[in-house]
């Protein structure tokens, strides 16, 4: 995540009222939203965290509304497939209710630790790949299951049994528990870039 929430721009033409190209934002989700429940065409809605000024002067304030839609939603799959999660950013608005259509792609996610990030590619939200988590899930129950079986028979053969017993589970475990899901918790915030510049008039 940016340091800074918002990159100020000065030295463009006073009286130019538009948000210049290039101009960062972070927005702040004011409803939650994740791959578990969204459904293409969900409302997100969001608010500025800092001001976007230019020229010297303040363009959008602090806590101007920003209306986005869920334009892809995919679940994490049981045993391949990451969740993602892509947003359209649609409409600002004002204090004062004024509207403008606007269009600026993610940057970057707050991941809260879950290594959910965005696709620069792309401009949606990926979770990390759960393979090597599913892999340590396996080998703890296989390594349980042979334990068990040792105890139980004391020789290598039923620990044997017991470690494939015990990787028959850790798979069926596999199969029947997904990856993690995408995730925007409210009060979350993402870092957006306008592509070009739109006027405020």
């Amino acid at each position: 995540m940016r340091s800074g929430i918002a990159i100020l721009c000065f030295g463009f033409v006073a009286g130019a009222a538009e948000i210049p190209a290039g101009a960062h934002v972070a927005l702040q989700l004011v409803n939650a939203v994740d791959t578990r429940t969204a459904q293409v065409g969900d409302y997100v809605y969001l608010r500025t965290a800092s001001p976007i000024a230019a020229g010297g002067q303040i363009l959008v304030p602090v806590g101007s509304y920003v209306q986005a839609a869920v334009s892809r939603a995919r679940r994490s799959g049981r045993v391949r497939g990451r969740a993602e999660l892509a947003i359209r950013i649609e409409t600002l608005i004002f204090p004062e209710g004024k509207e403008i259509r606007i269009n600026p792609h993610l940057s970057s996610v707050d991941s809260a630790g879950s290594g959910q990030k965005v696709d620069s590619s792309e401009g949606d939200i990926k979770q990390a790949s759960g393979h090597d988590a599913d892999a340590e899930r396996m080998a703890t129950t296989a390594g349980a299951g042979a334990a068990i079986g040792g105890m139980a028979e004391r020789s290598w053969s039923a620990a044997g049994i017991g470690g494939a017993a015990g990787a028959g589970v850790g798979l069926a475990v596999l199969l029947l528990t997904r990856g993690k899901e995408v995730a925007l918790r409210q009060g979350a915030t993402v870092d957006v870039v306008f592509d070009r510049a739109v006027p405020l008039d």
